[in-house]
């Protein structure tokens, strides 16, 4: 048997700004928002078009108790074909919506895109707001171009705070 090699080169490429979200993953006891980035669900489709071509991969989901499975196959040039699932939960806001699109994000790093999210700086924003204010998006943008071009040079926490001019 042969085995073939295929570079997910695409779909490997770091995440960009515009290609992922940040969520708040927790409020600590002093006020600090704990966040966390996300790849959007545009990113994942964006970028299977382009490393498989529009009709080169397809999505399959399916409702299981309290979420939602997502099976992506994607067809190699050789014309083999490459099968993952994962799944999520129905999320608070817009469960049904919000958990299949967990649930595609969620298999779409199976085959690599977004993995390098989990290697970023744990981040804490200062701030009273219960959201992350406008101020940090510029920052947050900044630390994602700094960590994309190997110039991030910080620790394994990076604190975010409103600059005021």
């Amino acid at each position: 048997m042969i085995e073939t090699t295929f570079a997910l080169d695409v779909l490997t490429q770091p995440i960009q700004p515009d290609e992922m979200e940040w969520r708040v993953q927790q409020q600590t006891k002093t006020g600090k928002l704990i966040i966390v980035p996300y790849i959007t669900n545009r990113c994942v489709m964006e970028r299977f078009d382009r490393q498989f071509g529009w009709n080169g991969w397809q999505n399959d989901i399916t409702e299981i108790q309290d979420g939602f499975l997502c099976r992506i196959t994607a067809t190699l040039p050789d014309g083999t074909s490459v099968t993952k699932t994962d799944g999520a939960n129905r999320t608070d806001i817009e469960p049904i919506k919000g958990g299949i699109s967990d649930a595609m994000k969620r298999c779409a790093v199976q085959f690599g895109l977004g993995r390098d999210l989990y290697t970023y700086p744990r981040v804490f924003v200062e701030t009273a707001d219960k959201y992350i204010p406008d101020w940090a998006h510029q920052q947050l943008d900044a630390l994602v171009r700094k960590i994309n071009d190997g110039t991030y040079k910080g620790g394994d926490i990076v604190t975010l705070k409103a600059s005021y001019r």
